[in-house]
């Protein structure tokens, strides 16, 4: 079986933009990426690259103004064609039936997801009494049963409190409660250990992996920590200016990584126990993705850059193996050559 056969979520030609008083701005420039069943992917990137944005289009959730083209094709159980998620009115049944049911996400801040006016036991439950049953007392049995779950104590004491009655690591968890609350079969999670600090990160990143395996639900991790993408994720996706610019498995691109950009990543992490080694740090900022030229978004930024190739066309995607994939000058040049080698 092929990966696109195996493929649960697939996204193609992914293009969102929107207008600015400055003109059109380009948040994501055409990507491509699947999301096996019971895997995680990891998409990675700096602030601004488009990760969000992508997350949110695929359950409708950007605001309308967004122009967004390509295909989300998610499989449907017992049918041959998947579903084009892109295709569905944003707040129509067909949409509001699979969000929260089959796609759940994990926003970055539940103290803004959350609403204040609304105790956390009430928020949990909506999604149960709109998915999974009308009976509120099952719902609310239901509820405490998640809230257990995700170790919230006393759930039933916190199942009346509301969002600012909780820590920052109980609202992730009750945010978690409420994402699974339906049993999903994706979970997006974007950038859910930002706010928290290490030991809750790391109890927070525990307990989903606990979950998935229970659950056996695929994840779309959004993250800007490499850390955590060796710990969560099964496949690894880097964006850089709303392109992916190298895609791979987790061990492809820490042990080999191709793209200047992951390299530069991978190099500015800091090692335990490293005082010699200077840390990396990649010189400029990402641009403004507004009236772009042709070529390499990482071009005024990289030190391998070719004068007069980076910066003339646009870059192609080169398959480095079956599972990995770069898209840079570099591998094209070393492509050609070898396929002119192999002429002479």
């Amino acid at each position: 079986m092929t990966q696109e056969q195996e493929a649960f979520l697939q996204v193609r030609n992914l293009q969102i933009q929107f207008e600015t008083d400055n003109g059109l701005l380009q948040a994501v420039r055409g990507i491509d990426f699947s999301l096996m069943k019971g895997k995680t992917l990891g998409i990675v990137g700096e602030s601004g690259c488009g990760k969000s944005v992508t997350s949110k289009a695929i359950i409708g959730l950007n605001p309308k103004e967004f122009q967004t083209s390509g295909e989300v094709l998610l499989q449907q159980e017992n049918e041959k064609e998947p579903l084009d998620l892109l295709s569905l009115k944003r707040n129509g049944p067909v949409m509001r039936s699979i969000r929260g049911k089959r796609i759940s996400m994990i926003f970055q801040e539940p103290m803004t997801a959350f609403s204040p006016l609304y105790t956390i036991g009430n928020q949990v439950m909506e999604a149960v009494l709109l998915h999974q049953t009308k009976d509120k007392k099952k719902a609310k049995e239901w509820t405490l049963r998640m809230l257990e779950k995700v170790g919230i104590s006393d759930a039933e004491k916190r199942f009346h409190q509301y969002p600012h009655e909780f820590s920052g690591g109980m609202r992730q968890r009750a945010m978690i409660a409420m994402a699974l609350s339906c049993n999903p079969e994706i979970l997006i999670a974007d950038e859910p250990t930002t706010a928290l600090d290490v030991t809750i990160q790391a109890q927070v990143l525990e307990l989903m992996k606990d979950l998935q395996k229970e659950f056996g639900m695929s994840i779309l991790f959004i993250t800007h920590d490499l850390g955590i993408v060796a710990e969560m994720c099964d496949e690894v996706a880097v964006m850089y200016l709303g392109k992916i610019v190298e895609h791979g498995t987790v061990h492809d691109l820490f042990k080999r990584p191709k793209h200047p950009y992951t390299k530069g990543l991978i190099e500015s992490i800091p090692v335990i126990g490293s005082r010699k080694k200077k840390l990396l740090s990649i010189d400029g900022t990402v641009p403004v993705p507004i009236n772009l030229t042709p070529g390499c978004g990482f071009y005024e930024r990289c030190q391998d850059r070719i004068e007069g190739v980076c910066n003339q066309q646009d870059v192609k995607t080169i398959h480095v193996n079956d599972s990995h994939r770069v898209a840079c000058f570099l591998y094209e040049e070393e492509r050609l050559r070898k396929e002119a080698e192999l002429v002479e």
